[in-house]
């Protein structure tokens, strides 16, 4: 997984990968500097890190006042971009016409339709959300419209490509 992220006004571009020996374990690469993890959550919204023989304390907080993270206890405002919501962005406008499909970006299961067909959408709105590698993940609609058909059901298992919707 690759994202974008703006911390106090800085830009980190971040690429995360699960060890496949220890669930626990990540291989990190932050702005091209590659370090391994061993991250376990603790609580909703609160991670354990050990990171080259120190442990640290993570918490997430998302409120109407804004994103903020507690690194040990101290806060930082941040914003994430992930570049699959870029490109999703990217296709709005004259390039929206016609009926658009939101696919499965990794295999997965679906959680919950958010958008039933019939349902108004509009550019960037959440219509399904699928569960991967314990991480939920919310697909957006690709463009203004009507939600046309929900091909995958809830429950379902899912693989890269799969077509989940449409949107007319």
């Amino acid at each position: 997984m690759i994202c974008h992220v703006n911390v106090e006004g800085r830009e980190y571009s971040v690429e995360l990968k699960r060890s496949e020996q220890n669930q626990n374990a990540w291989r990190c690469q932050v702005n091209g500097k590659e370090f391994e993890v061993d991250a376990i959550r603790v609580a909703d919204d609160v991670l354990s890190i050990i990171s080259g023989g120190k442990t640290y304390e993570l918490k997430r907080d998302v409120s109407p006042s804004g994103n903020h993270l507690y690194f040990n206890g101290r806060a930082f405002g941040y914003e994430v971009r992930d570049p699959r919501a870029l490109r999703g962005r990217r296709l709005t406008g004259k390039y929206a016409e016609g009926p658009k499909r939101i696919t499965a970006p990794m295999p997965g299961k679906v959680v919950r339709v958010v958008a039933p067909p019939g349902t108004r959408v509009e550019a960037g709105q959440g219509v399904i959300v699928i569960e991967a590698m314990k991480m939920q993940n919310e697909l957006k609609s690709p463009k203004k419209g009507t939600v046309q058909r929900i091909v995958a059901s809830e429950g379902a298992a899912v693989n890269a490509g799969d077509t989940l919707a449409i949107i007319e």
